[in-house]
C-alpha cells in the first residue's frame, strides 16, 4: 500500500467523522489519532519517547 493510499483512507475517515460527529467529535478523532501514531512508532522502535520526554523538560534540544 502506497503514501498516496493510506492518505486517501485516512482523509475518508476524516471526512466521514467530521460529517458525523461535528466539531468536536472530529477534533478528538484526530487527537487519537496522533496519539496512535506515536504509539505505534514507540512500538515499532522508530521514536524514542525518553528523547521527546528529555526535550519537552528542557534537558536537552531537540536538534
Amino acid at each position: 500500500m502506497n503514501l498516496t493510499v493510506v492518505g486517501i483512507a485516512i482523509g475518508t475517515i476524516l471526512a466521514f467523522t467530521a460529517l458525523m460527529f461535528q466539531f468536536w467529535g472530529f477534533l478528538l478523532m484526530v487527537v487519537f489519532m496522533a496519539v496512535g501514531a506515536l504509539l505505534g512508532r514507540a512500538a515499532e522502535g522508530k521514536l524514542d519517547l525518553r528523547g521527546v520526554r528529555d526535550a519537552l523538560t528542557g534537558r536537552r534540544s531537540s536538534s
